[in-house]
């Protein structure tokens, strides 16, 4: 009776190359017979050259700017001014890029029925005015937070260094928590200075039906002319309520983050490539962003409310008293889960910016242990 399986002989005959010269044991897959392995295996190479090449360019054109700038010293007015711009550009590009999920968010704050769900919201917003209707706003966002980032990340970097000469360094490290509450704290009563009248008009834009304004310029004139410039600052305390508390969560928690996250990682931070860093900073922002959310989301209600609901000479405390009165507490926290992913990726990604403006001037990122250079 001949046999039900072919001999060992006449198995190996029939395999193309034995399995005793590729190197493989028997029950080893053949690669070769599964194409999605050869698919990855060069999406991975594609990956790395990709990767390869644009941390090449990064560079030579960090090399370029270092070279016209010349060398700028730490915690010198140059360097100041370095980190003024790149505040500006993460701030300005981030809001901007979310203007989308700033107005639903705003609209639902000023009448919460308005709309059910964030996409029906675009979706009525849509047909009714096109993609145009869905950024409205984005003209005083750009330029308001712009300046807002600008004012805040240079005086955050200036009152964090001046904060600390005046502590001394042995205070200054035990206190260093209240010490970047004190400096975020201070930079923000100056950058909300230069965000309030562009905050206004974005306000207004967003929560009237259809947008009273042209642009930004037509926005601030008519306010002007019938306001008078007190018009574009009569929400300010309330802004000052949400954003000083914003930043401080927002430097002060980052800074705390990034420093538990090299403190839980192997070796030092210097040990860790530039991406590496960026992704640090990317991941203490969006943690840092959460937290901001909750603290500051009571007073962006109520910018929301005042800048478009408070009378010409209605008296702050008594705008504020007839508000909560509609509203309520629930009120406050309305439009709250929208915010937390706005300004959860807003941080995060703000940072990650920041931080790649700084590695591209130089300048080591922000959190964790200082360079050895710096050290005392």
């Amino acid at each position: 009776m001949s046999p039900l399986h072919p001999s060992r002989d006449a198995f190996q005959a029939s395999v193309p190359t034995p399995l005793a010269n590729t190197g493989r044991t028997p029950y080893q897959a053949r690669p070769e017979l599964y194409s999605a392995y050869s698919v990855v295996d060069d999406a991975k190479d594609k990956a790395k050259k990709l990767s390869a090449e644009a941390t090449r360019e990064f560079e030579q054109a960090s090399s370029k700017a270092q070279a016209k700038t010349g060398h700028i010293e730490l915690y010198s007015g140059r360097y100041y001014a370095a980190c003024t711009f790149g505040g500006l550009l993460a701030c300005g590009l981030t809001h901007t890029a979310v203007t989308p999920l700033d107005l639903v968010k705003t609209r639902r704050q000023v009448d919460s029925k308005l709309y059910k769900s964030n996409f029906q919201a675009w979706g009525k917003i849509y047909r009714a005015e096109g993609v145009r209707g869905i950024f409205t706003g984005w003209s005083p966002t750009l330029f308001g937070y712009s300046a807002q980032g600008a004012f805040k990340y240079g005086w955050y970097e200036y009152f964090k260094k001046t904060y600390s000469d005046m502590a001394g360094p042995e205070a200054a490290h035990k206190y260093k928590t209240g010490l970047y509450l004190a400096a975020s704290a201070s930079a923000e009563v100056l950058a909300d200075l230069a965000l309030c009248p562009f905050e206004a008009v974005k306000v207004r834009m967003q929560g009237s039906i259809p947008n009273p304004y042209r642009g930004t310029l037509h926005g601030v004139s008519t306010v002007v002319g019938k306001e008078g410039v007190a018009g574009l600052y009569k929400g300010l305390y309330p802004l000052w309520g949400r954003q000083i508390p914003y930043t401080m969560m927002k430097f002060a928690s980052f800074e705390t983050i990034v420093e538990m996250i090299y403190n839980g990682l192997p070796g030092e931070k210097s040990d860790y490539s530039k991406a590496a860093q960026t992704g640090v900073s990317f991941t203490g922002g969006y943690l840092a962003g959460i937290l901001c959310a909750i603290v500051s989301h009571p007073a962006d209600v109520m910018v929301s409310k005042l800048n478009s609901s408070r009378a010409p000479g209605e008296p702050f405390g008594g705008a504020m008293s007839r508000i909560y009165k509609d509203i309520g507490f629930s009120g406050l926290w309305n439009g709250l889960p929208v915010r937390i992913v706005m300004i959860g990726t807003l941080t995060g990604l703000q940072w990650m910016i920041y931080d790649y403006f700084k590695i591209f001037m130089g300048f080591p990122t922000t959190g964790g242990a200082p360079p050895p250079a710096e050290k005392k």
